[in-house]
């Protein structure tokens, strides 16, 4: 057993057990990871997947975790074994954890039922996500302070400190990347969550059971308030640490939106990019742990190290506007999805580590820029963790809902190096004179010299986002000779977006770094085949929900019939409306401008959640399914809530594409509108004969679809906007629309058998998309559907004239 005694130095009493507690650490950062990576998706389900939702899961998340950083030092007395304290902390988050998975659907139900849009709403998510998230992320926070009291505020003390932070970020990582490619992949969020638990658990008891071989011989007294008091020139260490975290979070915010846009918005994106964050910041801390050992003026180092990461900063825009995106690399040649995981996390580490390296760092540094003997180590490590992570709220708010979407990325990451400037002059400029008081010197106005130069010319080298990231992210290296020009390109809150004109005059419309529409024949086609069997198949279509407005292409359809009363579109980007409706209203019949129409910005999940509306048809059209979130709007909870929001004899159509999606992809998304519409089918869109995309229709009742009944339609003068829209791509009759139809679930039944059904819980749909978004086995998918088609006896109606021509159309 060994004894601690109070008068030696914490770090020299057991020097062998103080790595054992960086494996503790790296076991709860991995740990907390996945929490956090599976709460997120569990809140995004119940209070959407906007930027706001996110903002407000964020803000609590790091909350809880600034709180319980200063919260614990505060309440805990000093007399209770550290491991101890320690050991219940991690027992309790594995038990909330499992609490929480099973309470939030219960709680989900509660808040769908009274949230909304607008400020209570609003206020409805904060309270939610409080009232859950708190308790575990408090404990979360107050493990560092906990342990630190192991440990005395000395420079070798300090440093074990930040060997603990950073092995807590090393399993982290690791957390990142265990959920992200396995977990949630193969498993589901339940197994996730259940192995995160297992992981505290076992930290909890290895914690324990260290503080049974260990003696800890706690002060005579608890402090008095005047010896936690903070040290002479403790303040500007706190203010640059604060503001060296809201650098880091707001960088990563806007780096993940660009990042995103160059390697594709997928889940595996998300956690590639966090890891490599991540990386670097637990590198640094142990960089910078080292150098707070010996060093002799810790808080010069911290400045320093806030002007290196202006340089950093100037790094990272450059790879991201001038350098990688233009890297000769085609995403298409990768044979398995492995190896565009492996050059996406190289360009991810080369863009963003410098910058991690130095945030890791300043840590450590600033725990030694405040450290003194006589101070509670937890005190001080909870004051420092919280300055930083109050800065990091304020960070990621500003990053991720304001800076972006008001300035762009140009100007955020000019701000990111006026902030790192600022954190910088305030660690150099005042300097500690010997009877403790704050002074100016020479030295000082040399610092703010040098600061002002490098800031000045990193922030004028900051480049604006390329036009041809922004248009065809991933392959813009493989566009630079054929992409037209831009007529327009913007930032918004949510997503980036450009329009652009080709030579032959044809419009793009592009979001997430695609085409997501255009007025090409085939797309056209699709937009508006989606739009017409919407409101034509059901008998009143009065009231109709789009969901996705993209170039407003599909609700321009809907809108033109005249038995529409009323369009709703629900779409999450803010910008959106406002730029169709500029470029594309030749196409989309000018439908944002419709009096008919009502445009809600929000989630459309989260919108028909919160809604009493019924409608009599509603067609969806959102991102692609590997987009981060999209999966959650093809769920078979979401397609049975869809199914509640219709009126009898309603009708709901879905756009799949074929096309970068994968074949697993495609037979989840059909298997799951099937499994909550028996009775749905299959329309296809073909490009030159060859597949490019379809459209699922379900309906709430079993009557066969009326052919005569909608050629009539289609021949009265009443409706011939219709009949023209129609016949611009293609379909001249009733007959020439349903020849389209591909098949239904008895005869795709053979081809499905192996589909995965993505449900709220597995997700499964954005994995398996995530995986073949480089994939275009279209044509392919096509061949299979339609080779299994037969003549669906139950489907069509109607007299012999519509329904020969029909037959033989579908005869091949």
């Amino acid at each position: 057993m060994t004894t601690m005694r109070a008068n030696e130095p914490a770090a020299t009493r057991t020097p062998g057990h103080l790595p054992l507690l960086v494996v503790l650490f790296i076991g709860s950062g991995c740990a907390a990871l996945v929490y956090e990576i599976v709460w997120f998706q569990q809140l995004t389900l119940i209070i959407g997947s906007s930027a706001i939702s996110m903002g407000v899961v964020l803000a609590t998340f790091m909350g809880g975790m600034s709180i319980g950083s200063l919260a614990l030092p505060r309440y805990v007395g000093t007399r209770i074994h550290p491991l101890r304290v320690y050991s219940s902390l991690e027992a309790g988050i594995g038990v909330l954890g499992i609490v929480i998975y099973f309470a939030l659907p219960w709680v989900g139900g509660l808040y769908t039922a009274i949230g909304g849009p607008g400020f209570t709403g609003l206020l409805l998510r904060g309270l939610i996500c409080a009232f859950f998230l708190l308790p575990p992320t408090l404990m979360m926070g107050a493990t560092l302070p906990a342990i630190a009291r192991w440990v005395e505020a000395t420079p070798t003390g300090v440093s074990w400190l930040g060997f603990f932070y950073g092995g807590n970020t090393a399993g982290a990582v690791f957390g990142c990347l265990l959920a992200g490619f396995y977990l949630l992949r193969v498993h589901d969020m339940m197994t996730a969550t259940f192995a995160a638990a297992t992981i505290n658990m076992a930290v909890a008891g290895l914690a324990f059971a260290f503080s049974k071989v260990t003696t800890y011989e706690a002060p005579a007294e608890e402090p008095r308030p005047e010896d936690n008091a903070l040290p002479p020139g403790a303040w500007p260490v706190l203010i640059t640490i604060g503001l060296s975290g809201m650098t880091a979070l707001a960088a990563e915010a806007v780096w993940t939106r660009l990042l995103s846009l160059m390697l594709g918005a997928t889940t595996y994106t998300f956690s590639l990019i966090l890891a490599a964050f991540l990386t670097g910041i637990g590198l640094g801390s142990a960089v910078g742990s080292y150098i707070a050992r010996s060093v002799r003026d810790p808080r010069a180092a911290l400045g320093w190290c806030q002007v290196l990461l202006m340089v950093a900063i100037g790094w990272a825009a450059y790879c991201l506007t001038r350098s990688v995106p233009f890297w000769p690399i085609n995403p298409y040649l990768a044979s398995k999805p492995v190896f565009a995981f492996q050059i996406d996390f190289v360009r991810c580490l080369w863009t963003v580590t410098p910058a991690a390296l130095l945030w890791g760092a300043s840590f450590p540094l600033a725990l030694a820029g405040v450290a003194s003997r006589e101070q509670d180590a937890g005190r001080l490590v909870g004051r420092v963790y919280f300055a930083n992570t109050v800065g990091a709220i304020i960070g990621a708010l500003f990053g991720s809902l304001l800076v972006i979407a008001w300035l762009g990325t140009q100007q955020a990451q000019r701000i990111l190096v006026a902030l790192a400037a600022l954190a910088a002059l305030s660690a150099l400029v005042p300097v500690l004179s010997k009877s403790g008081e704050l002074v100016l010197r020479a030295r000082s106005v040399v610092a703010t010299a040098a600061v002002l130069v490098i800031g000045v010319f990193m922030a004028w080298s900051v480049a604006p986002v390329p036009p041809i990231l922004v248009a065809y992210g991933r392959y813009a290296a493989t566009w630079m000779d054929s992409h037209g020009e831009f007529i327009y390109v913007g930032e918004g809150m949510n997503s980036s977006m450009a329009v652009s004109r080709l030579a032959n005059g044809v419009l793009n419309y592009h979001n997430a770094g695609k085409v997501q529409a255009s007025s090409e024949p085939q797309d056209m086609r699709l937009q508006r085949m989606l739009g017409h069997l919407t409101t034509l198949v059901p008998v009143h279509p009065e009231f109709v929900l789009v969901i996705g407005c993209g170039a407003g292409v599909t609700a321009g359809a809907v809108s033109v019939d005249p038995q529409v009363r009323n369009v709703t579109i629900a779409e999450i980007e803010p910008l959106v409306p406002r730029v169709v409706s500029k470029y594309f209203s030749a196409h989309n019949f000018s439908v944002v401008d419709n009096p008919k129409t009502t445009v809600r910005i929000d989630d459309a999940r989260h919108y028909l959640l919160t809604t009493d509306r019924k409608f009599d048809a509603i067609t969806s059209d959102p991102f692609d399914p590997w987009v981060k979130g999209a999966a959650t709007l093809y769920t078979k909870e979401f397609f049975e809530v869809m199914r509640e929001h219709l009126n009898p004899g309603g009708v709901v159509t879905v756009f799949v594409q074929l096309y970068e999606a994968g074949t697993p992809a495609v037979k989840s998304e059909i298997a799951t509108f099937f499994d909550v519409f028996p009775n749905g089918v299959v329309f296809a869109n073909t490009d030159n004969g060859q597949g490019y995309d379809v459209v699922l229709l379900g309906r709430n009742d079993d009557e066969p679809i009326d052919v005569d009944r909608i050629e009539a339609r289609l021949t009265d003068p009443a409706n011939a906007i219709v009949a023209q829209s129609l016949g611009e791509i293609g379909f001249y009759s009733a007959v020439d629309l349903f020849s389209t139809y591909a098949g239904d679930r008895t005869d795709l039944a053979p081809w499905l058998a192996d589909a995965q059904i993505n449900r709220d819980r597995n997700l499964r749909l954005q994995f398996l998309a995530g995986l073949g978004i480089n994939t275009y086995e279209q044509d392919d998918m096509y061949r299979a559907m339609v080779s299994l088609r037969t003549w669906p006896d139950d489907l069509f109606t109607g007299s012999a004239e519509v329904m020969a021509p029909l037959r033989a159309a579908l005869s091949w």
